[in-house]
């Protein structure tokens, strides 16, 4: 038995903990470089105002709608999820965070579900000031789906009942459901599927022929049968990639060098915190493709190194390398980052006669990691990242709420 915990516009309501007269009126929150909307209050969204649309586009309502916008902030993000997932883990016993604001968990064994659900509600929003809603179900699929049905209004909705499922999955569209989406959603539609339950009851044979395992294993939960374990520990990655749109193009190479250099470090913080080295190295920049009437470039180049690493020093050395000759002269850079691939655990390394199966220098890096958890990030890193506060090709935020929990200059202050 499965329930899934969902923060209600999870970022929106991250901004609304600590500026109350945020509440109630509309407001969005932007992506990088403050360009277009990615969280939408109920407010905001009885406005028109849709998901990705452009910042500017929407300035009028802010003049005559009274329509308040915050850039992203990711600090407050994450650390207000961690405290969800916190109150989650104390209350069952097993959870998988899904994502930042969605997590399952593991219901077998608790008596009085639904009570348990309002109970498990009430506490995360009085705790931490997220409202949220819990969706139960004898499968992943269908909590996801009695999540949905959640928001509509009751909060809380279980459909562990066959009666009470029927009812709810007669009307819930296809599209809706999870790992369906728009494309599916058509093709189904072509053969007159629109809903889940005529979803559920369609010929097996011919869903798994005419979409594969994946739908077919969708069919399958929403009959009832789990078909998708929970996930309390994470697989390894396979990648990871660290980039971002600057807010201007940037003709100056050093510059794009620098940024690089910054992504490349922030890179391998990422690896070590998962216990990872990498065996192999990309980067790319792109220019401006928005703006077709000037110079288009976006190279790439990868390699893969002599030796797994998780080392910031190798990984940068290797960067340099790489963007040597990489950059045309007279070209705006709008985007550039680093991958990092053929990524395992260092003990799964297998080195030969002449070179060690992972290279770096762990005690140093983990004292660089420590001074950077201590005294905040920047405190002590390389000098090829430029060292700079706001360097040139920094995001645009011009609307940044602060830090109110993850900086201590940015703690809210009390006027008695």
């Amino acid at each position: 038995m499965f329930a899934l915990v969902d923060g209600n516009n999870f970022y929106a309501s991250c901004e609304r903990i600590f500026q109350p007269k945020l509440r109630g009126v509309p407001l969005v929150v932007l992506s990088n470089n403050d360009g277009c909307a990615i969280a939408r209050t109920a407010e905001a969204k009885a406005l028109g105002i849709k998901m990705g649309q452009p910042a500017h586009e929407l300035k009028h309502l802010v003049k005559h709608q009274g329509l308040q916008m915050r850039s992203a902030n990711f600090a407050l993000y994450g650390d207000i999820s961690a405290r969800v997932v916190g109150i989650l883990r104390d209350e069952a016993p097993r959870v998988e965070v899904y994502s930042i604001d969605e997590s399952f968990l593991d219901m077998t064994g608790i008596p009085d579900r639904e009570q348990f659900a309002h109970r498990l509600r009430t506490k995360v929003q009085r705790w931490t000031g997220i409202p949220n809603c819990i969706g139960i179900g004898p499968t992943k699929t269908l909590a996801k789906a009695a999540n949905k049905a959640a928001k509509s209004g009751a909060g809380v909705v279980d459909l562990t009942d066959p009666v009470h499922r029927a009812q709810v999955l007669t009307s819930f569209p296809t599209t809706d459901l999870w790992g369906v989406g728009g494309r599916w959603g058509v093709r189904l539609a072509q053969i007159g599927i629109t809903t889940a339950a005529q979803l559920r009851d369609a010929p097996p044979d011919s869903i798994l022929q005419e979409f594969g395992v994946t739908l077919a294993r969708t069919q399958r939960e929403l009959q009832g049968h789990p078909c998708i374990e929970l996930e309390e520990v994470a697989p390894d990655k396979q990648q990871i990639m660290v980039g971002r749109s600057f807010a201007d193009r940037v003709e100056d190479h050093e510059a794009v060098a620098q940024a690089l250099a910054t992504f490349g470090v922030r890179a391998c913080e990422k690896l070590r915190r998962e216990g990872l080295v990498a065996g192999a190295l990309g980067i790319f920049a792109l220019s401006d493709r928005f703006r077709a009437e000037l110079p288009q470039h976006s190279p790439s180049r990868t390699i893969n190194m002599p030796a797994a690493t998780d080392d910031s020093r190798l990984i940068l050395s290797v960067v340099t390398q790489l963007l040597r000759g990489m950059l045309k002269p007279g070209i705006g850079y709008k985007k550039a980052g680093v991958m990092l691939m053929d990524l395992s655990r260092p003990e799964q390394r297998q080195g030969d006669l002449f070179t060690p199966a992972v290279a770096g220098n762990p005690k140093l890096m983990a004292a660089l990691d420590g001074i950077n958890r201590k005294f905040g990030r920047g405190a002590a890193g390389l000098a090829a990242t430029g060292w700079e506060s706001r360097p040139a090709w920094g995001m645009r935020q011009n609307l940044l709420s602060p830090h109110y929990t993850t900086r201590a200059r940015d703690l809210p202050l009390l006027k008695c």
